[in-house]
């Protein structure tokens, strides 16, 4: 296993900025997610790890090796990419075996390895297939193999996954951490899909417009949103966003949804009488029958396998998810009540965007700083 670092990386196309003044540390073993949308700059950040771009301006180092004037196929890198970049003329099997033939394995070894990889990524029944005569979900997991079964110290995922059925995407989130982590290789993987990102990575970088906007743990990015954008990014069903301005009483800050106190504990004064947007997970939203809490009117209710999601509306007509366990007891119609547990509720400044800390946070970071 080898570790990555990346000091300033530019990559201009024309007047376009792809990557802007980007920096990033990768350790050696660990399993590092780019997650952003479309456009972001994931995959060419990736290629340019591999060699296959070069940087306008800043530096790559592989296991503290600068990689200014060292060629893709030296840089010890197994690489997965979108666009499979099988070689036609091989079978799924060669393929797969290219880069343990490179490294003269013996036959039997390169047969184990093949082997193994295959029966994992459920090719094993196509090993003697040619590219032309395999799906694209073949082709990406033919892809994923041939980067796995070389056990490079770097490898290096471009959304290997993006291609393949549901069922097997879901068995992957689980087997590919055992995988890699069996491997002990330094993984840097591509997602869109924020699922894919919590489970598979021990650090997810969020990335936009060409910067890394936050890093971080799964827990951290889910439970410590750098800003609002994140907080949506991040959550199925989708976080809920409300205007609300601050107030100071006897027991600390706290916001009013239809006239009900919503205690925020820990957050600074100097919010009171600000702008701010509340953000709730529906998951910290819940019915209940408690005198003083929240009226509102159930719209809508959907089932979604593990949880039932509901729609309800405020008696200002503000619109609330709430998200409980599925079979848990919940009113499908009519008024009902909800209580919101502040302490798990997000403030966001409502011109930047950015989430306020606490005050607990403010002192931590401050320390650390």
């Amino acid at each position: 296993m080898k570790s990555l670092e990346l000091k300033n990386i530019v990559k201009r196309y024309k007047t376009h900025t792809v990557l802007d003044n980007l920096s990033l540390t990768v350790a050696e073993g660990e399993r590092l997610v780019l997650f952003g949308s479309s456009g972001a700059g994931k995959t060419v950040l990736l290629r340019m790890i591999a060699g296959v771009i070069e940087p306008d301006e800043g530096a790559i180092l592989i296991g503290g090796q600068d990689m200014r004037d060292v060629e893709a196929e030296d840089r010890g890198i197994g690489m997965a990419f979108q666009n499979f970049a099988l070689f036609p003329h091989m079978s799924a099997y060669d393929n797969i075996a290219s880069p343990l033939t490179v490294g003269k394995s013996s036959t039997s070894s390169i047969a184990d390895g093949v082997g193994k990889v295959a029966r994992l990524l459920k090719i094993d029944h196509v090993l003697s297939h040619h590219p032309k005569a395999l799906s694209n979900g073949q082709k990406q997991r033919t892809a994923l193999a041939r980067a796995l079964a070389g056990s490079p110290p770097l490898l290096l995922l471009d959304d290997p996954l993006r291609n393949v059925d549901a069922k097997l995407r879901f068995e992957m989130r689980l087997e590919l951490p055992r995988l890699l982590a069996a491997q002990g290789a330094t993984v840097v993987y591509v997602t869109q899909d924020y699922k894919e990102a919590m489970a598979l990575g021990d650090r997810i970088a969020v990335m936009a417009n060409g910067t890394i906007r936050q890093i971080g743990t799964p827990e951290v990015i889910y439970n410590a949103p750098a800003d609002i954008e994140i907080a949506r990014l991040f959550g199925d069903p989708t976080i809920n966003l409300l205007d609300v301005t601050p107030k100071s009483g006897p027991d600390g800050i706290y916001v009013e949804l239809s006239d009900v106190q919503i205690p925020l504990p820990g957050m600074p004064v100097s919010v009171v009488g600000k702008p701010c947007v509340l953000g709730l997970r529906p998951e910290a939203v819940t019915f209940t029958t408690v005198p003083g809490s929240i009226p509102v009117t159930v719209e809508a209710e959907t089932p979604l396998n593990e949880k039932t999601v509901t729609l309800v509306l405020t008696a200002r007509k503000r619109e609330i998810l709430v998200s409980r366990p599925a079979g848990t007891p919940g009113p499908a119609s009519g008024a009902a009540t909800i209580a919101v547990d502040g302490s798990a509720a997000f403030l966001f400044d409502k011109t930047t965007g950015a989430r306020i800390e606490s005050m607990a946070e403010y002192r931590t970071n401050g320390e650390a700083a």
